[in-house]
């Protein structure tokens, strides 16, 4: 299984619960294997059901202990759960400790957990770009829910919130003021706020920070209003109003049909990302040959310019 391709056999032993036939399937997605369009076609059939839980914040918020305590309660309720936790990537050497897996230790031996670190590998917004993909190889492999832990991000990186059908922003006291709070960014996709380290000192301001922030908001009748809960993971106190807090917003996301939406969302940006991809290939083989060198000397030289050598390169990817 570590190293077949017979796309088949691995997809057929993933449902079976084969932790190295997932581990395979999404190695190969993140190597970006030619047997990546018949893995997604493989798995389709077993996708689209299953909660995408996003877990986000800056570093050092708990996103890790809080991730091992949800995935502790979505086990108590019998379910099985993956999890991705995205690390960073040195931008010199491209290495990554992939550490966020250590403070999950409690489930590294039970068969209804996958927990896989991926390595953001340069991408910035808080994930990996192989991240969509494996995903679906967790859920096609009937994990339910799939929990994606980003890399400890700043204010704009919320690219989790694409990716996730529940975004669930995590905070500590310390954060900074009510100004703070008020600005653009990572704050704007929560679905859920989290004040994790409640017992600290300034946990009561943040909260209610947050909560003002929440009140200046327009939003339509009957639509989800962003709740706070209080936490503290490391002991496992406000788990279980965390994930009460989650099934909640699931519900609403039902009921008011924007569960679907989000879903369509998210797959034109996977469709999206895919046809880029293939383009910045085509433009590779480009720069290889001597179309794209023979349009650039031209431009330096003064005999044509940047717009109209565009429009020839983009004919010839035509």
């Amino acid at each position: 299984m570590r190293r077949s391709r017979d796309v088949p056999a691995l997809v057929g032993a993933a449902r079976e619960g084969d932790a190295r036939a997932v581990a395979r399937l999404i190695s190969l997605v993140e190597d970006g294997d030619e047997a990546l369009p018949r893995i997604a076609a493989a798995l389709a059939p077993h996708t689209g059901e299953a909660a995408v839980i996003g877990l986000t914040g800056s570093p050092g918020v708990g996103k890790s202990t809080t991730t091992n305590e949800l995935v502790r309660a979505f086990r108590k309720a019998g379910r099985r759960v993956g999890v991705l936790a995205v690390d960073p990537s040195s931008p010199f050497t491209g290495g990554a400790i992939l550490g966020d897996r250590v403070r999950m230790q409690d489930h590294a031996t039970d068969p209804g957990v996958y927990i896989r670190s991926m390595s953001s590998r340069g991408h910035l917004g808080g994930l990996s770009a192989a991240t969509p993909q494996a995903a679906r190889v967790l859920e096609g492999a009937g994990c339910d829910p799939v929990v994606v832990e980003t890399v400890g991000v700043g204010q704009a990186e919320v690219e989790i919130a694409g990716l996730a059908d529940t975004t669930v922003v995590l905070l500590a006291p310390g954060m900074g003021d009510a100004i703070q709070a008020a600005k653009a960014g990572v704050l704007e996709i929560a679905d859920i706020f989290v004040v994790n380290k409640a017992d600290r000192d300034g946990a009561d301001t943040t909260y209610r920070d947050i909560q003002g922030m929440i009140g200046l908001g327009e939003r339509a009748p009957g639509q989800w209003r962003p709740r706070v809960v209080r936490c503290v993971a490391s002991r496992g106190e406000g788990i279980d109003e965390l994930v009460e807090a989650i099934e909640a917003h699931r519900a609403y996301l039902t009921d008011s049909g924007e569960l679907t939406a989000r879903r369509t969302r998210r797959a034109e940006a996977e469709i999206g990302a895919i046809a880029l991809g293939a383009l910045r290939a085509r433009m590779q083989d480009l720069r290889s040959g001597t179309t794209l060198s023979t349009l650039a000397e031209e431009v330096a030289a003064g005999r044509s310019d940047p717009y109209a050598a565009a429009e020839a390169l983009l004919a010839e990817l035509r």
